[in-house]
């Protein structure tokens, strides 16, 4: 689906992939709904996208809250006058251990972020997105959906229901004209480990992260738009999850053992 002229629901917008996408998209003719639970991080966004701001609209938005979800669609569509198209984005990572050493409380709010507060955002649009005369599903998995990466397991587990859902309602939506496409980002270059409250930033700057290859957030972006541009069915993001795709599939053991190798300095 083209970019310009369309309005964008991107969730996450306040920072990371998600701020990158609603700046890159209102650069190429959308308007955009930027939906965060962080006042500063959109306000920061709508401030990067300089001339281009006012066709940002901003909605503090917690994604596992259902009434304020169902609400949303609705504010979007007094701000733009329609919506065209939805890129679930938000998401948070686990604490780096092993699934024995976390709390329950720990593996809800992951799985509460990364797929009930994706399903709830479907759910709310879909009957919109139905109306148009095209429209677009975009949903970020990531590469620890299809590859174990210990120290992430629930995360990876997370990850691995939006690829089924995602696959899911692409196959019940494929006599419409509503597009479908699952992403599959690698080791992104964001600030996903402090807002998931994982680690502070003093302790990030300190981790030695030089043996993984990261792809810059604003990359990433471009590749995931130049997706929906295409109706691509999966998108993967970074030549990581490209390379790691492949390896899953041609030898599943081998390949998880080398992800164990590179990321058990990270376990605590």
């Amino acid at each position: 689906m083209k970019i310009t002229n369309k309005v964008y629901v991107v969730t996450g917008g306040g920072n990371g992939i998600g701020r990158e996408l609603v700046i890159q998209l209102v650069n190429r003719g959308a308007r955009v709904a930027a939906v965060d639970i962080s006042e500063a991080g959109m306000q920061e966004t709508v401030k990067l996208a300089g001339s281009l701001g006012d066709k940002i609209s901003t909605h503090i938005v917690d994604i596992t809250d259902s009434a304020a979800v169902e609400a949303l669609p609705e504010k979007v569509i007094a701000a733009h006058g329609s919506v065209d198209g939805l890129i679930n984005n938000a998401g948070i990572i686990q604490p780096f251990v092993r699934v024995v050493d976390l709390t329950f409380p720990q593996i809800n709010k992951v799985f509460d972020v990364n797929f009930t507060g994706l399903m709830f955002m479907t759910k709310a649009f879909l009957p919109y997105l139905l109306k148009r005369p095209e429209a677009h599903i975009i949903n970020l998995s990531s590469m620890g959906g299809f590859l174990p990466v210990p120290g992430q397991t629930i995360y990876g587990a997370s990850k691995a229901a939006v690829k089924l859902f995602t696959e899911g309602l692409h196959s019940e939506l494929l006599d419409t004209q509503v597009h479908v496409t699952l992403v599959f980002p690698g080791a992104i270059k964001t600030n996903i480990t402090v807002n998931s409250g994982i680690m502070t930033q003093e302790q990030v700057d300190k981790q030695d992260m030089g043996q993984f290859k990261m792809t810059e957030a604003d990359k990433a972006a471009e590749i995931i738009i130049s997706g929906i541009e295409r109706n691509a069915y999966h998108v993967f993001v970074g030549s990581d999850s490209k390379m790691m795709n492949f390896l899953v599939r041609l030898a599943p053991k081998r390949a998880a053992k080398l992800i164990f190798d590179q990321m058990k300095s990270l376990l605590k």
